[in-house]
């Protein structure tokens, strides 16, 4: 597929990377030629200095044969109007388009094809701000990820010493809780990644992921690790657009403080807000830590565009009491040597957002893709089509299709139900298929297997 991705920011690098590796052809285009000449150091791709919202420029990229366009600047307009060239000037199939104003997400005739021609929208700021709200609700959780318009999650827990499952099969999990339906989809030790089995004996510090019908998440929880209690004070570092869109999601459910360190933006974070305390400081300073009594907050979020500070401020909390720290942190080489020691969960705004955008490139019916362990692996949820002479998915049991070593069906959604992919599951059209791929160079082998003949059309 030939993609030409607009923007070589965070999320445009990481995309551009996590493409390049699948044989696809990539061009970016952006106006810093060193961030360009970085990315070109480290991948197989081209690169173009120039506006992104010039026709000459994305004729230059070659934009009159490209596939699809991702148009991930940082300019919502530059963004829009390399959208509506690309449809009405060059007639490129998909266009793609990163949105940050709320303005523009609230009127989605912005995007319809009598005005910016975007076929897709995302908003990196939304999807962060769903992904740590998640992360509150379940304090347990190192990841919770839904699929099948929220009627089956994909939880990652990491196993302790004492825990209910620590030194016991997975098997025993089905027989402790035979009501409960739920799967071990893989697990991670010491980031080697284990094809769970029945006989699998769970050790301290695994990483589990297991899937659930989300309605029964919370009882496997139980199971999996010692429950924390519900979180009530949350406290966020950071009033930018990620910081003050938590505040507004959060703040009638739970008691919010949120500091910043711009005086003016607190006043209008202020106006803004409803019921989050809005405190002028700075989030390394550790007085104004204890003034606030971080000892009793449950879930610290460091969200400033600064991850030093950020870093700095997730330990000062960890180190002062508070529960469970998250800090956000742009640079991904950051994010595996600073998560599971003082801070619990390191995040990556490019990882977490990346699987929208994934869904769309996936060959076959794609519905979602969900970028895990920082890309190392990947979960998806897949659409069988077909009958059994035109798949080699439907009409077939689990144990009969021919998944690449590593790839695991975690749970099959039929309608309104919720199947767990056992070995004697039968796969019927129009299913939706969970499937769990420890390593993503096996996604394109994945795809193959739900591609339907030409003879069934």
């Amino acid at each position: 597929m030939k993609i030409l991705i607009l923007g070589a920011g965070q999320v445009g690098s990481t995309v551009a990377e996590s493409l390049v590796s699948e044989a696809n052809d990539i061009t970016v285009v952006d106006t810093d030629a060193e961030k360009l000449r970085q990315l070109q150091d480290r991948l197989d791709l081209r690169t173009l200095v120039g506006s992104a919202a010039h026709p000459a420029v994305l004729e230059q990229a070659g934009i009159v044969d490209t596939d699809m366009l991702l148009a991930v600047t940082q300019s919502d307009e530059v963004n829009l109007v390399a959208c509506k060239l690309a449809s009405s000037l060059y007639n490129t199939p998909t266009r793609i388009a990163r949105i940050r104003a709320t303005d523009f997400l609230g009127r989605p005739e912005v995007f319809s094809r009598d005005n910016f021609s975007v076929d897709f929208s995302i908003c990196p700021e939304q999807i962060l701000t769903d992904y740590i709200a998640k992360l509150i609700e379940f304090p347990e959780a190192l990841q919770v990820l839904e699929f099948a318009d929220g009627k089956v999650s994909l939880v990652a827990v990491r196993a302790f010493e004492g825990g209910p499952l620590v030194g016991n099969p997975l098997s025993f999990l089905r027989t402790h809780m035979p009501q409960v339906a739920t799967r071990v989809a893989a697990i991670f030790r010491k980031d080697r990644p284990i094809i769970p089995e029945g006989s699998t004996v769970v050790e301290d510090g695994d990483e589990i992921f297991f899937i659930a019908a989300t309605n029964n998440v919370r009882s496997v929880l139980k199971e999996m690790r010692r429950m924390d209690r519900p979180s009530k004070r949350v406290m966020i570092v950071g009033g930018g657009n990620i910081g003050r869109r938590l505040a507004k999601a959060l703040e009638h459910d739970y008691h919010v403080k949120l500091i910043e360190y711009n005086k003016q933006a607190c006043g209008k974070l202020a106006s803004e807000l409803s019921k989050t305390l809005v405190l002028h400081g700075d989030g390394t300073d550790e007085k104004l830590m204890l003034q606030e009594n971080v000892n009793e907050v449950d879930v610290f979020c460091a969200l400033t565009n600064d991850d030093e500070n950020n870093i700095m401020s997730a330990l000062l909390a960890k180190q002062g009491g508070a529960r469970k720290v998250i800090a956000l942190i742009n640079r991904s080489a950051y994010v595996g040597l600073v998560q599971g020691g003082k801070i619990d969960i390191a995040l990556s705004p490019a990882h977490v957002t990346i699987g929208s955008l994934l869904a769309y490139v996936r060959q076959g019916d794609v519905a979602v893709v969900h970028s895990l362990r920082r890309g190392a692996a990947e979960a998806l949820e897949l659409v069988a089509h077909g009958d059994r002479q035109s798949s080699k998915v439907v009409g077939r049991r689990i144990d009969e299709i021919d998944l690449p070593k590593g790839a695991t069906i975690g749970a099959i959604v039929r309608r309104d139900e919720v199947i767990m992919g056992h070995r004697d599951v039968v796969i019927e059209a129009e299913d939706h298929v969970i499937v769990f791929v420890i390593n993503k160079a096996m996604v394109r082998k994945v795809e193959k297997l739900f591609h339907v003949s030409l003879g069934f059309f």
